[in-house]
């Protein structure tokens, strides 16, 4: 799986290094350790021991999050702009997950100071253990708890940000999760195929028009096999549906196959539109309609090469423009995975 990286960005254009360290850094870790008591998973590790048939989330009292806090004396405005930005630029701003062959980290976080422009939280998760509605509801806590902690307030969660960790509520009769791993392990080229490897996305992010401009831009082989799909929320979709504060990943979704020929003639907006509106009539069957023959497909696609892949990150369902801290909501918010 791989990681994804999300980068909130706050301006505060008269924030000064003694503002910073003094209020804003210090009122940010606090509430954060607050914030890890209502989500102790995300203070450990996931972890694959030799004699389990799958990976495992384990953590101890003594486990923490790695944070990190910089200064960067990049231009703000520009690193949070909607122009055009150089990737090296915004990975800076974010941590690389801890990850051996049997262990890794679940979450990372930095704090990059901007003098006397704001500031930026950058969050790196790993997908295996959350999906972005999880990672969200982190997040919107974390900065619950901030302004709750500057009024002195009940340090306490509402029902929707508290996380629901019950795994029973999920019934997988076929047992899909041991498909994956096995998916998994065959897809893995190491003679130690049971890895947390983390791989890079490398997918193009689209709307109909977008994608079907990547494809013409990419050019080339007309013939090239194009992967097209995107993530759904399974919370509400599943029989019977769980809880929407369920944490972990719980999404799926339909995937497409088609030929980027057929993206490249005069026509090819309106076969975007076309294919996405029969992906989602799909998904309306259910998220685990034909998942057994879906998860093999996948497997069997991401092997090939020279294929396009088309994907989608994020939701504006998130609200992540919501996320108040108690310094005004962000002024940007970048999800960094989808650079490749």
């Amino acid at each position: 799986m791989y990681p994804v990286e999300r980068v909130l960005f706050y301006q505060l254009n008269h924030s000064t290094p003694e503002y910073f360290n003094s209020v804003i850094l210090p009122e940010l870790k606090h509430s954060l350790s607050h914030t890890l008591l209502h989500y102790l998973p995300l203070a450990g590790n996931l972890w694959w021991p030799s004699n389990s048939p799958k990976p495992i989330i384990t953590f101890t009292p003594n486990d923490r999050v790695s944070i990190t806090v910089a200064e960067s004396n990049s231009n703000f405005s520009l690193v949070s702009g909607n122009e055009i930005r150089e990737a090296p630029q915004l990975h800076s701003l974010v941590l690389q997950l801890m990850v051996t062959d049997d262990i890794a980290s679940i979450i990372a976080l930095q704090i990059t100071f901007f003098p006397s422009q704001g500031f930026c939280i950058g969050i790196t998760a790993h997908l295996t253990v959350l999906d972005g509605k999880s990672s969200t509801m982190f997040i919107k806590s974390w900065a619950y708890l901030c302004k709750q902690l500057a009024s002195l307030q009940n340090l306490s969660l509402p029902p929707e940000l508290t996380p629901f960790y019950d795994r029973s509520v999920i019934k997988d009769p076929s047992r899909l999760d041991l498909l994956f791993l096995n998916q998994w392990m065959n897809f893995m080229s190491s003679g130690n195929r049971r890895m947390l490897t983390i791989i890079k996305n490398t997918g193009d992010v689209p709307d109909d028009l977008v994608s079907t401009c990547l494809i013409k831009a990419r050019d080339g082989d007309s013939e090239r096999v194009v992967f097209w799909g995107f993530a759904a929320d399974g919370r509400s979709r599943l029989d019977p549906p769980i809880p929407g504060n369920y944490f972990g990943n719980c999404v799926g979704g339909p995937m497409a196959v088609t030929k980027a020929r057929n993206f490249m003639d005069g026509n090819g907006f309106s076969f975007a539109v076309e294919l996405v509106s029969d992906m989602l009539k799909e998904l309306e069957k259910g998220i685990l309609t034909n998942a057994k023959n879906l998860l093999i497909k996948i497997f069997n696609l991401s092997k090939e090469t020279g294929k396009q892949t088309i994907s989608v990150a994020g939701s504006p369902r998130f609200g992540v423009y919501g996320v108040d801290f108690g310094w005004e909501k962000p002024k940007k918010v970048d999800i960094l995975a989808i650079d490749g």
